[in-house]
């Protein structure tokens, strides 16, 4: 990857982070030098740490997809391989080309893709709370152990301020169509629309939710009786006990209050829209 910014003409800086909080750090220190743009190397944690960084500055942000997740690239058609991905955001750094996109915000957190809570969420801190097995596997476990307890959580929405309370089994608010490593949970969701899509699964069964949990690759899970989506720019949440993800990245308790906001985000290397 250096070797192909270097042939381009580009002069990248390595950043030695090892953890998220120091890549956070360093980006910000990186934007604050004057860096001319950003790339994340890895999966969507990688992109959301930059995203703190880069995100209302206008500084670029490049992708070159290598994580266990990749659904940022995936929804802004960056190249899967990475020499493919690192030759298209470098041809855009030269030309002086990049998109301009809408990101969440959470206080002061950042997000691109899809910030949910409810069964999903739950899902994942249990997973982070298992010591074994490892890999994969944890994850498995962790949603068979969250099935044996499924019920619905009453969680308060609001949606541009018209506020209601529903019975939920998870809720996810897209600012781009993919989460969990391509699974379609905001088909609809436009990242320069100034919107969020908002998709509420409703009370489900265990066996309607196993069911009904594939239809997510393709996004038909919408078309479930139980399954409503809502479109808005301002989305509040709030239920007790329940924390939100975003990126895959653990944001805050609830209650929350997230923004949608327009032009936010600028990125380099992507299929145009």
């Amino acid at each position: 990857m250096l070797a192909e910014l270097t042939s381009a003409g580009l002069r990248p800086q390595v950043l030695p982070a090892v953890t998220g909080a120091e890549a956070e750090v360093q980006t910000r220190a990186a934007v604050s030098g004057g860096a001319a743009a950003v790339v994340a190397v890895g999966g969507d944690g990688t992109a959301h740490a930059a995203l703190q960084a880069i995100a209302g500055t206008g500084t670029p942000l490049g992708l070159v997809p290598a994580g266990t997740g990749n659904d940022l690239a995936l929804a802004l058609g960056v190249p899967a391989d990475a020499r493919a991905a690192t030759r298209a955001l470098a041809d855009d750094l030269r030309a002086g080309a990049a998109r301009t996109l809408d990101a969440g915000r959470v206080g002061e957190r950042w997000w691109a893709t899809v910030l949910c809570c409810g069964f999903d969420s739950a899902v994942t801190d249990r997973a982070n709370r298992l010591r074994w097995p490892r890999g994969r596997r944890r994850y498995d476990v962790a949603v068979l152990l969250e099935l044996a307890r499924l019920r619905p959580y009453e969680i308060t929405l609001g949606l541009d301020g018209e506020v209601r309370t529903v019975p939920a089994t998870m809720i996810a608010v897209g600012n781009t169509a993919w989460y969990g490593g391509g699974l379609r949970i905001c088909p609809g969701a436009d990242p320069a629309d100034g919107l969020f899509d908002v998709t509420v699964v409703g009370p489900t069964s265990r066996g309607e939710l196993i069911r009904t949990r594939p239809r997510l690759a393709d996004g038909t899970h919408v078309e479930h009786p139980s399954v409503s989506v809502f479109r808005a720019s301002r989305v509040e949440l709030a239920c007790p006990g329940v924390t939100t993800y975003a990126d895959g990245e653990p944001v805050a308790p609830l209650p929350v209050v997230v923004e949608c906001v327009p032009g936010a985000l600028t990125v380099v290397g992507t299929a145009r829209a």
